[in-house]
C-alpha cells in the first residue's frame, strides 16, 4: 500500500496540500458552484428559507458558541503564560 501514497504525492505542492478538490479551487469558482447548487435547490423546492425570528437565534446561538469559545482559549493561555504579557506591549 506504500506506492499508493507515493502515487499521491504528484498531487501536492510544495506546502504539502492537495491540488485537488472544492477547497483547492479558485474562490470564485467556488462561488459560482455554490450558487449553482443554491438556484437548483430553490427551483426544486427543498431550500430551506429561514424567517427573520430564525435567523435571529441562529446568529445568537453562534455569538454564544463564539465568546464560549474564545473564554476558554484565553483561559488556557494565561495559566500557561503565567498571566504576563508576551512582551509585545
Amino acid at each position: 500500500m506504500a506506492s499508493n501514497n507515493q502515487g499521491n504525492q504528484g498531487n501536492q505542492s510544495s506546502s504539502g496540500k492537495s491540488n485537488r478538490g472544492f477547497a483547492s479551487m479558485d474562490p470564485q469558482r467556488q462561488r459560482e458552484i455554490a450558487s449553482e447548487g443554491g438556484r437548483a435547490a430553490h427551483e426544486k423546492g427543498t431550500a430551506h428559507e429561514f424567517t427573520s425570528e430564525e435567523a435571529r437565534e441562529a446568529g445568537r446561538k453562534g455569538g454564544q458558541a463564539r465568546s464560549q469559545s474564545n473564554r476558554s482559549k484565553n483561559n488556557a493561555g494565561s495559566s500557561s503564560h503565567g498571566g504576563t504579557s508576551g512582551g509585545n506591549s
